[in-house]
């Protein structure tokens, strides 16, 4: 196959809920944050884009009934790829780039301007959770712990890249894509979905295409508005 060109879809990702996707523990603090969101050498929370790239795959494979990577439809392996296997030697390459998703407005979080304000971290809160014994109603365990999560109101800017080949599959691909994100805004990201957490919204979304002919004479992407 042969590239002809690359597919832009930008915008904006708003966490309507709480979100928690979880990150490393570096320091043990007594009554501190017992799990961590994942955050980037500045120590400002982001979307890693294999988090958001596997949980639009995994929408599409619920549609289908698929509960395996080598179980999807051939729709789905084209668009996010295989690895090789007994049945597939050679795998297929991923057509979609996603970017990791960075929060846009930090400022606003850390300094605690307008519905950040009663934030307690920086850019993120501690929600406490128990665990509930059945039989008895009560906390099980070692009592409440807490949950470090980026608020509801945070905003990211998202990017994805798709390569597009001569083999017209684009179409059909980007009509995948569409509904992946749309299932996507009726579910969740991170942990805890079925708690409340990671209800997203996706936002101001562009898009635009950049043939390698654009690219031969430096003639940049013109992005238009995308309706999902």
């Amino acid at each position: 196959m042969k590239l002809i060109a690359k597919y832009f879809i930008k915008g904006q990702i708003k966490a309507v809920t709480g979100l928690h996707i979880g990150g490393s523990k570096t320091a043990l603090d007594i009554g501190g944050i017992d799990s961590n969101v994942i955050k980037n050498a500045s120590g400002i929370p982001y979307i890693p884009g294999s988090s958001l790239k596997g949980k639009l795959r995994s929408m599409l494979a619920k549609e289908d009934g698929s509960e395996k990577p080598e179980n999807d439809n051939k729709t789905i392996k084209e668009i996010f790829g295989e690895s090789p296997s007994a049945s597939n030697k050679e795998g297929l390459i991923t057509r979609i780039i996603v970017r990791d998703s960075i929060l846009s407005n930090a400022y606003e979080m850390l300094n605690k301007e307008g519905e950040f304000s009663e934030l307690e971290l920086d850019y993120t809160e501690g929600k406490w959770e128990n665990t509930i014994d059945r039989k008895t109603g009560t906390a099980a365990g070692a009592g409440p712990r807490q949950i470090e999560r980026v608020p509801a109101g945070a905003i990211f800017d998202f990017e994805l890249i798709y390569n597009v080949f001569d083999d017209n599959k684009k179409e059909e691909h980007l009509t995948e894509i569409k509904k992946a994100i749309r299932l996507l805004q009726d579910d969740y990201i991170g942990g805890s979905g079925s708690r409340g957490y990671g209800k997203i919204e996706f936002i101001n979304i562009k898009h635009g295409e950049r043939t390698v002919e654009q690219y031969k004479v430096n003639e940049p992407v013109t992005l238009e508005t995308f309706e999902l």
